[in-house]
């Protein structure tokens, strides 16, 4: 995830570049570093580059990573003549290279050329099974094409093999729920709080999960981990706020009628409608009232 002094870098080298006062190879290895996608900027810039000889040459081996930059980003911008340069050239200066094949697959995929992509990753992961891109790649694949439950296999065949892939985890998380199939997704986001247990996002998404199933059991978890999301977050994040609230009512509902000390106290309720009046007094006043009349229909009596 990239912080805001890491944005604040990137833009204000970006403008930079833009105005013409140089750093456009700093830039796009921040970009590369950042993990982020400008693909339209690292096009631009990057040709700037590769055009000049005497800018390209400067650059020594990281021509062949510019290159390969370069390639994937004309992909994005549907520029897949230059995409297809760029591979041709590094297929010349590295012929039996693996990493180049993985290119030559994704501009298949750019392509549309499903089957051919499939068969060119195929031949990759034949030659080494434990291909972290190229599984990821087969995983791209499968959704370009609308195949989720292949998406599924792949990924779940993948992850018995990377079991600590986090990246994996939520993204088959997030297909399972694309799809309602949230016992599922609870299970990935429930590996994901074990690997990383001070990532909010996961406590988030798994309450969201929790709560979407519904029952007792699970508007009660889900409500302790719409906590445990407030607390990681130093009571900053307004879903959660929101969550708790929810969580409050429905339980309630639920418990209608049973002794008092079967039910859930709404005190917590209490504290997040407070914060979440406070929060929108500071940043929209004007829908404070919305807020309200909200809120009071949530609140339970004790």
């Amino acid at each position: 995830m990239v912080t805001k002094i890491e944005e604040t870098q990137l833009n204000m080298l970006e403008s930079q570049v833009e105005h013409g006062g140089g750093g456009a190879w700093e830039y796009i290895c921040l970009v590369k570093k950042l993990k982020v996608r400008r693909s339209d900027k690292v096009l631009k810039h990057g040709l700037s580059i590769l055009n000049d000889p005497k800018k390209r040459s400067s650059l020594g081996p990281d021509e062949w990573t510019l290159y390969e930059q370069m390639a994937i980003a004309a992909m994005d911008c549907q520029c897949l003549d230059v995409a297809k340069d760029c591979i041709n050239v590094l297929q010349k200066r590295f012929p039996e290279s693996k990493r180049v094949g993985r290119l030559e697959g994704m501009l298949l995929e750019a392509k549309g050329s499903w089957t051919e992509a499939e068969k060119a990753y195929t031949s990759l992961l034949e030659d080494n099974p434990l291909d972290q891109a190229i599984h990821k790649r087969r995983v791209a694949l499968a959704k370009a094409q609308g195949n989720m439950s292949g998406a599924i296999e792949i990924l779940n065949k993948y992850l018995e093999i990377f079991m600590a892939d986090s990246d994996a985890w939520r993204e088959l998380a997030e297909i399972y729920v694309s799809l309602q199939m949230y016992k599922q997704a609870a299970f990935c986001y429930e590996e994901l709080i074990l690997s990383q247990p001070t990532v909010p996002l996961y406590h988030l998404a798994y309450a969201d999960v929790l709560y979407t199933l519904g029952g007792l059991e699970n508007l009660q978890a889900a409500k302790k981990y719409y906590s445990s999301t407030i607390e990681l977050t130093g009571g900053k994040n307004t879903r959660a706020l929101f969550g708790i609230c929810l969580c409050t009512s429905a339980i309630a509902q639920l418990t209608k009628g049973r002794n008092k000390e079967d039910k859930d106290s709404p005190d917590l309720q209490s504290l997040a409608t407070a914060a979440l009046e406070k929060d929108y007094k500071q940043r929209a006043a004007a829908k404070v009232p919305v807020l309200a009349s909200a809120l009071k229909s949530l609140i339970v009596s004790s």
